[in-house]
């Protein structure tokens, strides 16, 4: 490679619903090992993904598959096709007046089929503008490749200075489509620019398209906005196979002690059970009181293996944790309603931990429940786990990954939920 070339193609016009965008570029005059960047605005127009929309948040509400963050007018979305960007990637500018513009339906199906229509050995991108975070000012990204390598890998290459890279992957489809970006433009009409001289990128096949670029969700470490990240907690039943990381646990248990607390105190412990043994044994424990309380209740045996089977959720689980509270520091009165209500102060401040420490194992990309039941037999748990008298077991965290995602939150209303004076 010696030297790139960017070069706007002109003349284009207005697209609409229904054009050959491909038919469009017969006269860009294109050289074999070409790549086409072409904006997703007109592919979007080709493929009819324009709306009637007085205003854009009905269609934002339905492109996003997930709300990262948000912040006034402003939300940033997970679409269904794994992109992360303002608005879902619905537009309203270069648009008619009162009409929004979707994204492609599939881009990288989109970039395939142009680069059909187009023949020979060319590359095709599919561009859209991005904001990214922690920096000012937007730049066009790859939504979608056909011809194209989209990533250079060069973990476990060496450098000049024989310094094994670890993590250095290089987005080649979006440097050319920022590159190609320059000679586009937003406010220009043009859509389309041909980056030629790096006929090496080019493939003979479509290739994998854009989806090596698009991070999974797991595995982002940011994936839920400052302000989304309560709501990143969800309650899982079900767990996968796959292993917990013990670290990323004990970084939940250090958001969980960030919690408020009464009187400059600390009134929690998190016993993590690491070993199976340890964990069969205590819910094994733990059954047997339940039935013997069930038993004691009067119930039948058949009632009583159905409710005992709720336990499940635990036994599934591939890690437990039995969140405690203890009242060390806590005042004593004269009385038995001060005293009662110092207890409730300790058990909300403990609360509020245990809700730190769920809400934090969800952004770890953890699945969790909390079950209440070490709360109705501390004795037998106390007893097994061989915790001091003075540890109060608040319930049991099951800990996983879920083996399937969540189901939608039912709605709730913030109204119903206020009183105002």
């Amino acid at each position: 490679m010696t030297r790139v070339e960017v070069i706007p193609v002109t003349g284009i016009g207005e697209v609409r619903q229904g054009d050959d965008l491909a038919a469009l570029l017969a006269g860009a005059e294109l050289r074999d090992g070409d790549i086409v960047v072409i904006t997703s605005k007109i592919v979007s127009k080709a493929e009819g993904r324009l709306r009637q929309a007085p205003d854009r948040t009905q269609a934002i509400l339905e492109e996003t598959e997930r709300v990262v963050a948000r912040r006034g007018d402003t939300v940033i979305s997970q679409t269904r096709h794994g992109f992360v960007m303002a608005a879902a990637g619905v537009d309203a500018s270069n648009t008619e007046q009162g009409t929004v513009l979707l994204l492609p339906e599939d881009s990288d199906a989109s970039a395939r089929r142009i680069r059909a229509g187009l023949g020979g050995r060319v590359g095709v991108i599919v561009s859209d503008t991005f904001g990214r975070p922690w920096r000012n000012g937007l730049t066009d990204v790859a939504i979608g490749v056909a011809g194209v390598r989209p990533l250079d890998d060069y973990r476990g290459a060496s450098d000049s200075y024989g310094n094994q890279l670890s993590a250095t992957v290089t987005a080649l489809a979006d440097e050319i489509a920022s590159a190609a970006e320059l000679v586009k433009g937003k406010l220009a009409g043009v859509p389309v620019a041909i980056v030629r001289g790096l006929a090496h990128l080019v493939t003979e096949d479509d290739g994998p398209g854009v989806r090596p670029l698009v991070r999974p969700a797991d595995d982002d470490l940011f994936r839920y906005g400052s302000r989304d990240v309560v709501f990143a907690r969800r309650t899982i039943r079900e767990f996968s196979e796959r292993p917990v990381d013990p670290e990323a646990v004990r970084r939940a248990v250090a958001a969980g002690i960030a919690a408020p607390a009464p009187h400059h105190t600390t009134p929690w412990r998190f016993v993590l059970l690491e070993s199976p043994q340890t964990r069969t044994k205590l819910l094994d424990a733990m059954r047997e009181a339940w039935i013997a309380d069930l038993r004691g209740d009067g119930f039948s045996e058949q009632s009583i293996a159905k409710r005992v089977k709720r336990g499940d959720v635990l036994r599934n689980a591939p890690y437990l944790v039995v969140p405690c509270l203890v009242m060390e520091g806590s005042h004593t009165y004269r009385d038995d309603r001060r005293n009662a209500s110092e207890r409730e102060m300790f058990i909300v401040a403990t609360g509020a931990g245990v809700e730190n420490f769920l809400i934090q194992l969800a952004v770890e990309g953890l699945g969790s429940a909390w079950v209440s039941s070490t709360m109705f037999c501390r004795p037998v748990v106390r007893e097994v786990l061989d915790l001091p008298d003075s540890w109060d077991p608040m319930g049991c965290v099951a800990v996983g990954h879920a083996a399937a995602p969540p189901r939608d939150r039912a709605p709730r209303d913030p109204a119903d939920f206020i009183v105002t004076r």
